[in-house]
């Protein structure tokens, strides 16, 4: 369970980074549009926590089936069919959580969740890396294959 909550304070993070340095992505308050998670209100910080639940919710049950059907594109393409899965599972999670949660969030263009795909793949990469939960994952995957091959 503790993964589970690192991985989405961490995912919280990085949204919020995205949010933070680009002015293409952010959240709608009224007649204004804010992009300062933390600064301006708890309701962009609600917002916030939302979407990121929801991205990370799609991350986790929807992205591998996506990776799977589209890896024939993505060798084709030498990879960077894989950024732009990136920018349909946050258009995907902007979707749902504007659907659902009314989190009012905005996406100016393709190109603008393009660079919040590549900050939140960078911040959650960095993040991973020094809070160890990346490597909890590659611990437990470790062990897995030596205990397959211990059976063999």
């Amino acid at each position: 369970m503790s993964k589970i909550v690192g991985t989405w304070i961490i995912t919280v993070l990085a949204v919020a980074a995205a949010f933070t340095l680009l002015p293409g992505v952010g959240f709608h308050s009224g007649g204004f549009s804010l992009n300062l998670p933390g600064i301006l209100g708890s309701d962009v910080i609600f917002s916030t926590f939302v979407f990121s639940a929801v991205f990370a919710l799609l991350n986790t049950f929807i992205k591998p089936i996506l990776k799977i059907v589209t890896l024939p594109i993505t060798i084709i393409t030498l990879g960077i069919f894989a950024l732009v899965l990136n920018v349909l599972m946050i258009y995907l999670a902007q979707w749902l959580s504007n659907t659902f949660f009314e989190t009012r969030f905005y996406i100016d263009s393709f190109t603008s969740a393009f660079w919040a795909a590549i900050v939140i793949s960078i911040v959650t990469a960095i993040l991973g890396l020094i809070t160890g939960v990346d490597s909890d994952r590659k611990k437990t995957k470790k062990k897995k294959n030596a205990k397959q091959s211990q059976k063999i």
